[in-house]
């Protein structure tokens, strides 16, 4: 599942690339890492004309419950039970996004050993990610807020071997014209499906001693580094 992730686009970058305005009241928000479990601050993308930024981990409008405690289950969606869910079922044909990524991160099991590897695109500075969002009031603050979650697909070869336990990756939009369509929510979501061509994404193992520090959020921690004496040949 993609539970952590870094976007270090400025809002400049992102605007340019998705074509949207820059709320005047809103500094960039850069993360070198990041967990969806901490619920960050992101840049989001959907039918309005500014940049939006919301909570990672998606709260229905319905729940009125510990937020981190619904918010630890909707970090990601599902795409083939996302029609049954409760908390994403009725955001399908109305709240689509798209989040903006630098890259992700994922867990490599070889026997008793996890790598953690950095998959990026050499071809594009900001990968998009399918996603839905959701605005609800904090019934603990009475604040308005809005959140969001990022749908996950069966792995593609490439990642099946990097992501070897769950086998999973984000849905990526793959094209301007498949974010326009998208975001249109006129159709199937299973349509967008198909995992991205394995030549758009490159990865390389990140130092884990930062990766599990208490001050993860480093540029260092998109570097590569060599966790072990052999490497994979996919690589």
């Amino acid at each position: 599942m993609c539970y952590s992730n870094s976007t270090t686009s400025t809002n400049i970058d992102l605007a340019g690339k998705y074509k949207k305005k820059i709320p005047s009241n809103q500094a960039d928000v850069i993360h070198y890492y990041a967990s969806g479990f901490t619920r960050p601050l992101w840049p989001v993308i959907n039918q309005s004309e500014e940049i939006q930024f919301m909570k990672w981990g998606l709260v229905p409008n319905w729940y009125r419950g510990e937020l981190s405690e619904i918010a630890s289950k909707t970090v990601n969606c599902r795409i083939e039970t996302a029609h049954s869910k409760s908390s994403f079922k009725h955001l399908i044909n109305s709240k689509r996004c798209v989040v903006p990524s630098s890259g992700f991160f994922e867990w490599q099991h070889l026997g008793k050993e996890k790598i953690p590897y950095f998959i990026y695109s050499p071809e594009t500075k900001i990968l998009s990610i399918a996603g839905l969002w959701e605005s609800n009031i904090d019934a603990q603050t009475g604040q308005f807020q809005n959140t969001f979650t990022l749908f996950t697909i069966e792995a593609n070869d490439f990642m099946a071997e990097i992501h070897n336990a769950k086998k999973r990756m984000p849905l990526f939009l793959n094209s301007e014209s498949a974010i326009e369509e998208w975001l249109s929510c006129e159709s199937e979501i299973t349509s967008f499906s198909m995992p991205a061509k394995e030549t758009i994404l490159s990865a390389h193992s990140v130092d884990k001693t930062i990766l599990l520090s208490s001050n993860s959020n480093l540029p260092e921690v998109n570097l590569p580094f060599e966790n072990r004496s052999d490497q994979l040949s996919l690589f």
